[in-house]
């Protein structure tokens, strides 16, 4: 048995690995905090004995998503990626077939399918129980694999215009399924991977130019003329943000991102630590807005540590792409590249108001099963690229 964890510690990227654990243990112990903060276990209000995880529950489904995760991601690597995007059938099946279930609205005995966690318009969870699941989450990895095949077959005519309208209708449709969820953060994160693959691939930059003006011109034309386009609370926190941040009739809508703007700047330079029960409070602080909580707690030095694990992720599987020995490997790692940069520039810009809430997690710190195991198998595909190539770029 020690013999084979050597040679897999020797043949895998274990730096890049201890990196992922390091954020996973972080956000263990920023819900620790949370959780202690919001009351700790639930108890019973005559006894005083405790009758369930309460608070803490978030940390148990963390903890054991995050390992899981690990698990998972160790097996995956050992796995050819080729095989993975080979049997593309039975991942597309599974992913895409859970999330359309959750269009349908339908709640039979335990099971809930199209959860709305409330709040907003977002109707993405399934819910077995006392389980749930965000299927769009592992949906993610069945596009990246699908779209990087997709794009290797057809590489050498990517600028053709047909092939071009093949390749965006592979991207539109999943983010046109996401929409009518009701998760437009998810379709924005799914827009981008796809549109950082093209990229890659070697889009024209005439197409690129195109798209980016035709977007800013699109968006600009629904905000003026057609806003009802967008749904009310949408259109709400972009005007507030950017327009009337200190306006009265958008002092509700701009709370969350006030009060993590104060959490942020309450941990000055050292932070104030964890567990305890005078941290400013943050609403959400557990799920999109844990950075805020989490800046308060080791401050302005601990946050610099937090962006160079996040960001240092982020640039090694960008790195590991560029040491593949087929496009298809450079393609999935291009794909995770976007899914962790995009998803932590949003979320960071949410956090320091730089950018409206839309409901995208700080990947592996933001509370969430699905989002912890999601990262890990980007992480399992990426370790697979490595392992399965003979260059080696971070060679000894």
């Amino acid at each position: 048995m020690f013999k084979i964890i050597r040679q897999y510690v020797k043949a895998t990227d274990w730096f890049y690995l201890l990196m992922c654990v390091c954020c996973s243990v972080l956000s263990v112990l920023t819900l620790i905090s949370i959780g202690m903060d919001n009351g700790g276990f639930a108890v019973d209000s005559f006894t005083g004995a405790i009758t369930g995880l309460g608070n803490y529950r978030d940390v148990l489904i963390q903890a054991v998503a995050s390992l899981l995760g690990i698990s998972c991601a160790v097996v995956l690597s050992c796995i050819d990626y080729r095989g993975l995007a080979k049997i593309w059938p039975v991942h597309v099946s599974i992913t895409w077939g859970l999330v359309l279930l959750t269009l349908t609205h339908l709640t039979i005995g335990p099971v809930t399918l199209g959860k709305n966690p409330g709040g907003t318009d977002n109707y993405s969870w399934i819910v077995l129980g006392p389980l749930s699941l965000q299927p769009t989450e592992l949906a993610k990895i069945s596009f990246i694999l699908t779209f990087a095949m997709h794009l290797d077959n057809v590489r050498e005519r990517i600028n053709e215009p047909k092939v071009l309208a093949k390749l965006l209708l592979h991207i539109l449709v999943p983010v046109g399924i996401i929409h009518i969820q009701g998760d437009d953060g998810t379709g924005i994160v799914f827009a981008t991977i796809g549109c950082m693959m093209l990229f890659a691939a070697g889009l024209s930059w005439k197409y690129i130019l195109s798209a980016i003006a035709l977007g800013t011109a699109g968006l600009a034309a629904i905000l003026t003329f057609f806003p009802d386009q967008l749904k009310g609370y949408q259109v709400d926190r972009i005007m507030a943000l950017w327009f009337y941040p200190d306006d009265p009739q958008y002092r509700d809508i701009m709370q969350q991102q006030k009060g993590g703007r104060v959490s942020i700047g309450s941990g000055q330079i050292f932070g104030n630590g964890f567990f305890h029960n005078d941290h400013a409070y943050v609403i959400n602080a557990q799920d999109d807005f844990i950075f805020s909580y989490l800046a308060q707690c080791v401050g302005f030095v601990g946050c610099m540590v937090v962006l160079a694990l996040l960001f240092g992720i982020a640039i090694r599987t960008l790195a590991t792409g560029l040491r593949s020995e087929d496009h298809i490997g450079t393609y999935i790692c291009v794909g995770v590249f976007a899914t962790m940069a995009w998803q932590i520039i949003i979320n960071l810009g949410m956090n320091t108001m730089l950018l409206p809430v839309i409901g995208v997690t700080l990947p592996f710190f933001s509370a969430g099963g699905s989002s912890a195991l999601m990262m890990y198998l980007c992480v399992g595909l990426v370790t697979s690229v490595y392992m399965h190539n003979k260059k080696r770029l971070f060679s000894d």
